[in-house]
């Protein structure tokens, strides 16, 4: 059975090995954004694949470091 992720979850794109947090479903896509922010793009659900303890630890650094940076 495949893998459904929720809203708010982190997710590996399998394609580019990317991880991403899920934000939102689209047209048949999910929305993933990168740790910290930036562009989100659409992947098919299909073929995600849950971050793992270490992905997901690697992508929340990444956000709090990014937040110790802004103004």
């Amino acid at each position: 059975m495949p893998w459904s992720p929720e809203v708010g979850v982190y997710a590996v794109d399998v394609r580019s090995d990317r991880v991403g947090r899920v934000m939102a479903f689209e047209g048949g896509y999910v929305q993933l954004r990168p740790p910290g922010g930036g562009v989100e793009w659409d992947y098919p659900p299909e073929a995600l694949r849950p971050a793992g303890v270490l992905g997901e630890l690697r992508a929340r650094v990444t956000e709090i470091n990014r937040e110790g940076r802004l103004p």
